[in-house]
């Protein structure tokens, strides 16, 4: 006797997995092997039994049959796929087919004859779908069921079966008509597919109903396709007697003209709005005739500071300062108004918070048909900003005046000083060249020290016009290393009374400091210092080292009496000068190239001298 054919048998109901199982294992015709509760479970199935045949259902949860059939027909090419489903066929069938079904049998039809269709199935003899029908035989149910069909197909809203999984199993014309489909088209498709970009919202609705057990879910979505329509769906549960969902429902009304008023109301209400909004820079309101507030808008209460419920009712004169109410100037501006229909100013007005603001006034008379006066209407636009801009403006025309101002001098004095050193040069190389011989050894040698001095001068006043530009352009080319200060500052104060004999420059302080500066820039600083020093006050000068922290100190003192205290706020301005003359430089280019590097320059005025700080080396040396 030859083996039974084999079949496994996928339904997500337990119950109808024990029926199929004991009635499909009578008399040994079938052998079941095993049951699965989704399209899953089916594909792993067939994958390790590699049956004869496959019974599955179409509407299960998680992977429902339409979903998992070319899957199954992937894993076991040889297993017959039959579709079992409570479902009416109306295109099921042939979707079916053409995902790889053999053949497609309703749950109505008789358990009696399952065996004999399977069989038959498998031999490949297909039975009609509408061989067994419910209710076959009773003519009254047979009338229900045809007029459920009707009422079904003739719906004016969209309708529609879903497995649990949202598969379309069956659907109406209207349904047809609202997604721009077919009936065929969307019997086997799922829903999901016809929402566009909110397909997951359809995911989420499902598992509420799969899992957390809701009975409606609705979800409103616009048609993939189908520019401007906007379906309702409202999808609810099938369940059997122990409240398990069977398969799902769907209704879709058109939503679309609804929407696309909303729409429209939408962007006339954020035109409206953006209205509102141009206009928020004025505080609109209303006097009564004796001037208080009655109404109040939004760019009010954004430029004042006050809710209309806080305001409303008070006097107008609150915005104005104590002592313009002190002058009764608000009562004035209403008798002016009343007087000519409109008054107009500019002042300062007081905010809720007590802060000012500038503000431009247009006070208007309002009439009723009648000529009745009724109140005023108030316009305030605060225009601090243009106020500000007016006197940044005047600023600037002063800075500039005073730049030219400052510039006009700079030449002047850089005239005047290029005029010593350049004559000195001159007349001495003129004299050299006439009565070289007329003069002795000692005085030519006086002629060249004077034209070597003004060699000198002309080349610190070149070198500091060149730092000056590079400081204004930020070009300065900075090369900063560690330095040994008391070393550098001994080869400095040697070179430095070698140029003035009569100078005593004394060194004292911390010997071990080191900085991390420019070397050829400490040098143009500390001997601009020492050479205002010795220009300005009088010998000895000293020259004080003091570490402290990250920092170095480098103090220096004359033996004069110091700045003179009207000086001593702008010394370090550029074009700045003493009773003594001089460019104005010298101090500046101190302090800046200070700053340049990390540290700063200024005058303590209760030790008389001038104080230049730089970076310290950190660590050790």
């Amino acid at each position: 006797m030859s083996a039974a054919p084999t079949i496994v048998i996928v339904d997500d109901a337990p119950e109808v997995r024990r029926l199929l199982r004991r009635r499909l294992g009578i008399g040994g015709r079938l052998e079941v092997l095993d049951e699965g509760a989704n399209g899953a479970e089916a594909v792993e199935l067939v994958a390790r039994h590699r049956p004869a045949l496959l019974l599955m259902d179409v509407s299960m949860p998680v992977v429902d049959g339409l979903q998992a059939l070319p899957d199954v027909r992937r894993a076991s090419p040889e297993t017959v796929v039959v579709m079992y489903s409570g479902f009416d066929e109306q295109g099921l069938a042939e979707r079916a087919r053409e995902l790889g079904a053999a053949a497609y049998l309703k749950k109505s039809g008789s358990l009696a004859t399952m065996v004999d269709d399977l069989l038959s199935i498998l031999a490949g003899h297909v039975p009609s779908p509408d061989a067994a029908t419910p209710g076959a035989g009773d003519p009254v149910l047979d009338a229900h069921l045809e007029r459920f069909r009707e009422v079904f197909e003739d719906a004016a809203i969209g309708m529609a079966t879903l497995t649990l999984a949202g598969r379309v199993v069956r659907a109406n014309r209207s349904l047809a008509r609202l997604t721009g489909r077919p009936i065929e088209a969307l019997v086997g498709r799922e829903y999901a597919e016809l929402m566009d970009v909110h397909a997951n919202a359809l995911v989420s609705a499902l598992e509420r109903i799969v899992d957390g057990g809701e009975d409606a879910v609705q979800v409103e979505h616009p048609v993939t396709d189908r520019p401007g329509v906007h379906l309702l769906a409202t999808v609810t549960p099938v369940r059997d007697a122990e409240r398990a969902p069977l398969y799902l429902f769907l209704q879709a009304q058109d939503v679309s003209s609804q929407r696309g008023a909303e729409q429209q109301l939408r962007q006339s209400e954020q035109r409206f709005r953006l209205l509102v909004d141009a206009v928020q820079d004025y505080a609109i309101f209303m006097l009564d005739p004796d001037g208080h507030i009655a109404s109040w808008n939004a760019g009010a209460q954004r430029s004042k500071g006050y809710r209309a419920e806080e305001i409303v009712g008070r006097h107008f004169r609150v915005f104005y300062p104590p002592e313009v109410q002190a002058s009764r100037h608000p009562e004035h501006e209403l008798q002016l108004a009343l007087r000519d229909n409109h008054y107009e100013e500019e002042g300062w007005r007081i905010r809720k918070d007590g802060s000012r603001f500038w503000a431009h006034v247009t006070i208007t008379t309002v009439r009723d048909a009648n000529g009745r006066h009724v109140g005023f209407a108030k316009v305030t636009r605060d225009v601090t900003e243009r106020l500000r801009a007016a006197e940044a403006l005047e600023s600037a025309n002063l800075q500039l005046q005073r730049a030219a101002d400052e510039q006009a001098q700079f030449l002047a004095v850089t005239a005047h000083e290029l005029r010593g050193p350049v004559g000195v040069l001159a007349m001495s190389a003129e004299t050299l060249q006439r009565h070289w011989s007329e003069l002795d050894e000692d005085e030519r040698d006086e002629f060249l020290l004077s034209m070597s001095t003004s060699a000198v001068q002309l080349n610190r006043l070149l070198s500091d016009l060149l730092t000056t530009s590079r400081l204004q352009a930020r070009s300065l080319d900075l090369r900063p290393q560690t330095i040994d200060v008391r070393q550098h500052l001994s080869v400095l104060a040697a070179t430095l009374q070698k140029a003035h004999p009569q100078a005593v420059v004394v060194l004292d302080g911390d010997e071990d400091a080191r900085i991390f500066a420019d070397p050829g820039r400490l040098t143009q600083a500390m001997d601009n210092l020492l050479t205002n020093a010795l220009r300005h006050g009088r010998s000895p000068v000293h020259v004080h080292t003091r570490a402290r922290g990250a920092v170095v100190d480098l103090v220096v003192r004359d033996g004069g009496e110091g700045v003179a205290a009207e000086m001593q706020p702008r010394l370090f301005d550029r074009f700045a000068t003493g009773s003594r003359g001089g460019t104005g430089l010298g101090l500046y280019i101190v302090r800046e190239l200070a700053r340049a590097q990390g540290g700063d320059a200024s005058y303590d005025a209760a030790e008389r001298a001038f104080v230049l700080t730089l970076p310290a080396v950190p660590g050790p040396a």
